[in-house]
């Protein structure tokens, strides 16, 4: 399993809102679905070619049109999609590519719309896709739903049935915004740290569990497990990872206490000695990483953990860097299907529909998607650019404004044009 060194760099992103402010001629879209149909689901979508330049996790290799699957999902999730896909819009006519788009329903939407967090029709519409974009999923709303009708329900859904077992969350300081920061400069200035997370094991998915009652009192409990094979493949990511980086690795569990930490520690430490050998490794409880991370984050540079575990350390990294609303991440498999790609951060239902969300972290997202799924990594990096480029204008959304900045304060479809007008024109960034 080797990623591309291209595809390595730790990204910047926020969030997003608005409607759509071109007309999308070279994005076909496709309604949204509305009901459910009876349909045989494959494992794995059509077998991917990967190019001479891919990794074998790539999903596809280079071509002239690619489907995409867009996710709006709630809250802010369709306004952030518009804009993206402005976005996704003007690169494709600078780069002379096509992206065929259909939306597809989940979360709080999709529980609306046909009863499921995340129907069989929306997951045969993934897997038969090039790659898929997420927004983000949940809101007060359904909260007090049972389990099975929750929103999070649909996304641990798709990611079991995909096979997206590693997330890869980077948290990048840039220097436009290191003032964004609550902790100071001298902390947080440079840090550049990539979590590799498992994602489809661990006590997530974990079983037996469930709340019973006993001698008249409720029980709630939950198994945390992993097996020997799960570990090893979230492994040999991270090691690929790493080599491509720095060359160091910082495995987190808790194996003074969990039996599950110690076989992860054993198995992450095997594979480390026997196909990483220039890879440093070192291991982290994870308690006293959590506090690392926040001392002193510029000791790390890859990290790989387990679900639960890599859920609360890449939130607490993101915070590094100013709000958890400025990253985006890549959720992936063996290649055999695409991958899922999505911001960080949350739904806020409480901004929804007010033009205040930040759409680079679903912009920056779309880039780790054309690097990661699509073989376009001159054409991710013209995103990444024209993020950076937008930010050296010093316009900032209300969640990276800072009083006294001397940078203007603008709304999610005013921050989407602006960096779709310099991907547009952006000249000498890369050659594509």
């Amino acid at each position: 399993m080797k990623l591309p060194a291209r595809a390595l760099p730790a990204l910047l992103v926020l969030v997003t809102s608005s409607s759509s402010y071109y007309d999308c001629a070279c994005l076909a879209f496709a309604p949204s679905p509305t009901t459910t149909t009876t349909t045989t689901i494959p494992t794995t979508s059509h077998r991917r070619g990967a190019s001479s330049s891919s990794s074998p996790m790539m999903a596809v290799s280079r071509k002239d049109s690619y489907d995409i699957t867009l996710l709006p999902g709630d809250g802010i999730g369709p306004e952030i999609m518009s804009a993206t896909t402005g976005v996704l819009l003007a690169l494709s006519k600078r780069c002379n590519f096509e992206l065929r788009t259909t939306e597809a329903l989940i979360g709080g939407a999709a529980i609306d719309a046909v009863g499921d967090p995340f129907p069989d029709e929306s997951l045969r519409q993934c897997l038969s896709s090039d790659s898929v974009l997420l927004s983000c999923i949940g809101g007060y709303k359904w909260d007090a739903n049972p389990r099975h009708l929750r929103p999070e329900s649909g996304l641990l859904k798709m990611r079991k049935s995909m096979g997206l077992f590693a997330n890869l969350r980077p948290a990048r300081v840039l220097s436009q915004l290191v003032d964004a920061s609550t902790l100071k400069r001298e902390i947080v200035e440079g840090v550049d740290i990539m979590v590799v997370r498992e994602l489809t094991g661990d006590v997530y998915f974990g079983t037996p569990k469930g709340i019973d009652v006993i001698d008249g009192k409720r029980v709630g409990y939950n198994n945390m497990i992993y097996g020997e094979g799960e570990i090893e493949r979230i492994a040999r990511v991270a090691g690929d990872v790493a080599s491509k980086r720095s060359g160091k690795l910082c495995s987190v569990d808790k194996a003074n206490v969990l039996d599950v930490s110690q076989l992860w520690r054993d198995v992450v430490t095997e594979i480390m000695s026997s196909e990483f050998k220039d890879v440093e490794l070192s291991h982290m409880y994870v308690d006293n990483a959590a506090m690392q991370l926040i001392r002193y984050p510029k000791q790390f540079d890859t990290i790989v953990t387990g679900n639960i575990f890599g859920d609360i350390l890449s939130d607490e990294a993101s915070m590094l860097v100013g709000s958890l609303g400025m990253l985006p991440s890549a959720s992936i498999g063996d290649g055999l299907g695409p991958g899922v790609f999505e911001p960080c951060h949350g739904s806020a239902p409480d901004i929804a529909g007010t033009d205040k969300a930040n759409p680079l972290a679903l912009i920056l997202s779309a880039a780790m998607m054309l690097r990661y799924d699509l073989d376009r990594d001159a054409e991710a990096t013209i995103l990444e650019r024209s993020v950076e480029a937008v930010l050296d204008m010093k316009l900032r959304t209300a969640d990276i404004k800072q009083e006294g900045d001397g940078c203007r304060l603008v709304g999610c479809i005013e921050m989407g044009k602006a960096v779709a007008d310099i991907v547009s024109t952006i000249d000498s960034v890369v050659e594509v």
